[in-house]
């Protein structure tokens, strides 16, 4: 019989624990069992295995991503929503570098419908740009690739020089801003 109070959510919880503590090495299921109090037999009765349990810690990030980037780009539009949400993901990569770390990153079919909510959320931006279809995708592409490999960076000491990265960040975001395509540009409040 499981035990009260555990169920995926929670061992998810706590694994989110484990990984602010120690980063993503810090999950075995040895270690989410004491952390829940339990054998780790008992992790079996509500994850099959690590694989699944890092899959449930994925969706979990990516959801987490995903609220705090809608809630910043609300009610906006054009660069300010460009900004805002740029802005969202690099503060939840810096807050949470090891929840960010550990999340698997590919179009496994698991993690397709969280994913899917985060890109939603740049293509609706984007679309305030007047960017749709392949176009939009080539530009979601490009704004990921930077957000991400800025945050990374950050995150892992990747800047060493004595200059301040929120400035640096900025150029960034100016850069992504100002490289869509002219006609995407005439859209928005640039």
């Amino acid at each position: 019989m499981p035990r009260a109070g555990l169920s995926p959510d929670a061992i998810v919880d706590l694994t989110l624990q484990l990984i602010d503590e120690g980063g993503p090495a810090a999950v075995t299921l040895l270690a989410v069992a004491c952390r829940a109090g339990v054998a780790p037999p008992s992790l079996y009765k509500h994850v099959r295995n690590l694989a699944e349990l890092n899959t449930l810690v994925s969706v979990r990030v990516m959801d987490e991503l995903a609220d705090r980037s809608r809630e910043a780009v609300l009610g906006r539009s054009g660069a300010q929503a460009l900004r805002a949400f740029m802005n969202a993901w690099r503060h939840y990569v810096v807050m949470h570098p090891g929840r960010y770390a550990a999340m698997i990153q590919t179009s496994r079919p698991e993690l397709v419908e969280a994913g899917g909510r985060l890109v939603d959320i740049v293509l609706a931006v984007l679309r305030s740009y007047g960017l749709e279809g392949v176009d939009a995708i080539h530009a979601t592409r490009c704004l990921r690739s930077a957000v991400h490999g800025f945050a990374v960076l950050e995150t892992t000491g990747g800047f060493g020089l004595p200059v301040d990265l929120d400035d640096s960040y900025e150029l960034l975001t100016q850069m992504i801003i100002s490289g869509l395509p002219k006609s995407a540009q005439d859209h928005a409040d640039v």
